[in-house]
């Protein structure tokens, strides 16, 4: 499939629902020759089993791939597809290993690599959930001094770089931005600047004005207040330390989506609170409990946020609810 498509493209296959003895050669036809053009060995004794979904658009496809141990090769012959990609192939705890221009590296942990989809290439996988990209040659080149140099070379997990690609990647998945017209050629472009961060040898990221960087930045410090919005005493210097940037540079990265810090940390612990007393289960809990719970260490002030919030007090939302039950 290739890394120019016009429109979203969305591709799964499963060898769930079809019989043992078909899986293999359907895998190895359907998805291997066809769809990533490569050949697949199978690398396990146990019943094989595969479940592929393939995403594209114009610059840009990935592959979340969850199944058996395998191995996948693109020969000399499956170059005839064209395909002068790079590749990163993310690697799960179990690992990976790869060889392609004579040399082979194995790859553990949350690390990536880089691979070049122009060249005979072997990548084996452990069972379980792995995932990779592709983008077009050119859109590296045009970033990086000698593209190819950078193939087979470790991406460690722990950069600040692999960070925030890392992290704008899975917001862009998880919100399926790619799917929106109006926004999958700025998601793209993004994506193409911070994968020529990550596998490059530039300098250390500060508080640079690129406008890839401060997306990643801000989708992760977004990740950061939707995981602990709920720990007391959460502040703009405990984020900006955990995320390697100043608060006052935390403070401008949210001006920037129309909301403060505040605003935001309280939005999610309000939202949070009103489920909470939704919630047939948790009728009993006091609503001072609930507060604390969501974050809240002031009881009355909960309370007057929640009221200007939702138009009522958190005792009438309750009350409300049993009445329409």
């Amino acid at each position: 499939m290739p890394t120019d498509a016009a429109n979203f493209i969305s591709y799964r296959f499963s060898t769930r629902d079809l019989p043992e003895r078909i899986r293999i050669p359907a895998w190895r036809e359907h998805f291997g020759r066809c769809v990533v053009h490569a050949d697949i060995e199978p690398l396990s004794n146990v019943p094989f089993q595969a479940d592929a979904s393939l995403y594209a658009v114009r610059g840009l496809r990935t592959l979340a791939l969850k199944g058996t141990s395998m191995r996948f090769k693109r020969l000399q012959a499956n170059l005839a597809d064209g395909d002068d990609s790079i590749g990163v192939i993310f690697c799960s705890s179990g690992g990976s290993q790869l060889s392609q221009r004579g040399g082979e590296v194995e790859v553990r942990g949350s690390d990536a690599i880089a691979i070049l989809h122009s060249e005979p290439v072997s990548v084996t996988y452990v069972e379980g959930l792995q995932f990779g990209l592709a983008v077009p040659r050119e859109v590296l080149a045009q970033r990086l001094t000698d593209v190819e140099s950078l193939a087979m070379r470790p991406i460690w997990h722990r950069t600040e770089a692999f960070r925030l690609f890392t992290a704008y990647l899975k917001s862009v998945i998880k919100t399926r931005a790619l799917s929106a017209p109006r926004l999958h050629d700025t998601v793209v472009t993004h994506i193409h600047d911070l994968i020529a961060l990550a596998i490059g040898e530039g300098p250390a990221l500060g508080e640079s004005s690129a406008s890839a960087v401060v997306a990643a930045r801000h989708n992760a410090v977004l990740d950061y207040l939707a995981i602990h919005f709920q720990e007391p005493g959460l502040s703009v210097q405990t984020v900006a330390r955990c995320q390697g940037i100043s608060p006052r540079y935390l403070q401008r990265l949210m001006a920037s989506s129309g909301s403060s810090f505040t605003e935001r940390l309280n939005e999610l612990r309000l939202q949070r609170a009103l489920k909470l007393l939704t919630e047939s289960h948790a009728s009993r809990q006091r609503i001072s409990d609930i507060a604390l719970e969501v974050g809240f260490s002031d009881v009355s002030y909960f309370n007057r946020l929640f009221r200007t919030r939702f138009g009522d007090s958190p005792r009438g939302v309750r009350l409300a609810r049993k009445d329409s039950h």
